[in-house]
């Protein structure tokens, strides 16, 4: 079992950016695949971003491509997801998980997942 924590969420206006960071616990992080979801009030959660152990490869929704770069550290423990040009519809509370899904958006296949962290962008 994997413990995340979530950071970096808050209030920004649209056309911003933040970062957010989750900080795994454990000594095989770098073998897991480390995902990014989010959820609107009222709406279900949504695949957002994901990369694999060695950050060979990443796939994000197409909504946020060209926006949103997900990075890891694994010397850290640590995955990134630096959200650039924010708008309001990316607000939302967003989840950091860890697992082995395939494809890389199977949302149950993910095994651990985190507290969450609010992300609000003002318009």
């Amino acid at each position: 079992q994997v413990q995340l924590i979530e950071s970096g969420g808050g209030l920004v206006q649209a056309g911003g950016s933040l970062r957010l960071s989750c900080a795994a616990s454990g000594r095989t992080f770098s073998s897991y695949t480390m995902g990014w979801f989010r959820q609107a009030p009222g709406k279900e959660r949504e695949f957002v971003a994901a990369i694999t152990g060695s950050g060979a490869t990443i796939h994000y929704i197409e909504s946020v491509k060209g926006r949103f770069t997900i990075s890891r550290d694994n010397a850290k423990n640590t995955v990134y997801l630096q959200m650039n040009s924010l708008k309001p519809e990316d607000t939302a509370v967003y989840y950091c998980a860890a697992g082995a899904p395939s494809p890389l958006s199977g949302e149950a296949e993910y095994d651990d997942w985190g507290q969450g962290t609010q992300v609000t962008v003002s318009s």
